[in-house]
């Protein structure tokens, strides 16, 4: 074992020395941050249009009807747009956005690991299989609500924006004819089962978002440890959300089938409106982590690639108090640089383990803050 080294003596955080932080230079690098995501997300929104416009064969194939959920797009993509910039400017997002997509495109990862990608966007992003090591019930529910508003999305989307649509194959007869852009996909029997499914694949959706968020507006109610520190705009709002879309949608479908459309419109009215707040809402609430995950698995990636190669050439931190290995080194370094891009003035911390912190802090406060009590 090592010797007991002492512990860092970093530059504490809010030290007048730290010029880099001075009001001025924040505020003019926030204001110029700013700047640049409203540039880039309003150029975001002007690509969207002009895909709309030239996917729906300029406009031959957009229903007016739908115009209000198209606007809500547009204003997500921009709400989308900015935050993920003024997300990434920060700098331990940019680090990770960076070594994330340089881990992701590296020909030396490829060859050594071909299948790690594929496998953690499968096992990290699609499946989480990460959730499940807290509660299987809560992973469960997770992908009812993940894959259900996969599915909406993948749906209602195009819809919305004219890109897909559904024509009579002919004057009489039930069969109909998908098209993509204005070109024919295929052709199906309005009764067929896929007929069927492609007809209420929305109130699928709608069951196992229901289902999925059901569970988490019940265990927020009923679970201590979920109610501790709980807010009702970020926490309840979300879920309460998703179920007024859902339950709406629902009640449309019903409204059809055994109601012959009695209340069809006002129905509607709601759906619509639950809809566009929703997708208003997204990007500024708890919803924006459906767009953060996929960065955190390039970032997954980066560790994994650099476990590996620390495994097969033994590139790994050793702690400076005890010696015992702490992760490779390539991600101690990355860790450190971080924590000096973010000014913080005791990144050598990083180069010790959890146990020798615990120690360090413990013999610092028997040393100098319980003597003043003997």
């Amino acid at each position: 074992m090592a010797g007991t080294a002492p512990p860092p003596q970093g530059r504490p955080i809010g030290d007048s020395r730290a010029e880099d932080g001075a009001p001025g230079v924040v505020a003019s690098a926030t204001r110029a941050t700013a700047v640049r995501a409203s540039l880039i997300a309003g150029a975001a929104s002007v690509l969207l249009v002009v895909a709309i416009v030239l996917g729906s064969r300029l406009l031959r194939d957009f229903d007016s009807a739908l115009v209000p959920y198209a606007v809500a797009t547009v204003f997500l993509t921009f709400g989308v747009v900015y935050r993920y910039v003024v997300w990434v400017s920060a700098p331990a997002a940019r680090r990770m956005f960076v070594q994330g997509w340089k881990a992701a495109l590296s020909w030396e990862n490829l060859k050594r690991s071909p299948a790690a990608l594929p496998k953690m966007i499968a096992t990290y992003l699609g499946f989480q299989k990460f959730l499940g090591a807290r509660s299987h019930a809560r992973w469960a529910a997770h992908q009812l609500i993940f894959w259900g508003c996969l599915l909406a999305a993948a749906i209602t989307f195009p819809l919305t924006w004219g890109w897909f649509t559904f024509t009579s194959a002919s004057a009489a007869g039930p069969g109909y004819e998908m098209r993509l852009w204005g070109l024919r996909l295929f052709g199906f029997d309005s009764g067929s089962f896929l007929g069927w499914a492609l007809y209420h694949g929305l109130d699928l959706a709608a069951v196992m978002v229901i289902g999925g968020a059901g569970y988490f507006l019940w265990r927020r109610m009923r679970d201590r440890a979920a109610t501790t520190g709980q807010r009702f705009g970020y926490d309840f709002l979300p879920l309460l959300a998703l179920i007024t879309i859902s339950v709406t949608g629902l009640l449309l479908t019903f409204s059809e089938m055994f109601l012959h459309g009695g209340g069809y419109e006002f129905l509607a009215i709601l759906h619509m409106a639950s809809v566009v707040l929703t997708l208003v809402y997204l990007p500024f609430g708890k919803f924006f982590h459906i767009v953060q995950r996929p960065a955190a698995v390039g970032m997954q990636l980066f560790k994994y690639t650099a476990r590996r190669k620390g495994s097969d050439d033994q590139e790994l931190q050793a702690c400076k108090r005890c010696g015992q290995p702490i992760d490779t080194v390539a991600a101690v370094d990355n860790l450190r640089a971080t924590m000096r891009d973010l000014k913080l003035g005791f990144d050598e911390w990083a180069e010790y383990c959890p146990r020798c912190k615990r120690v360090l802090r413990g013999t610092a406060y028997l040393s100098n803050v319980k003597r003043g009590f003997k």
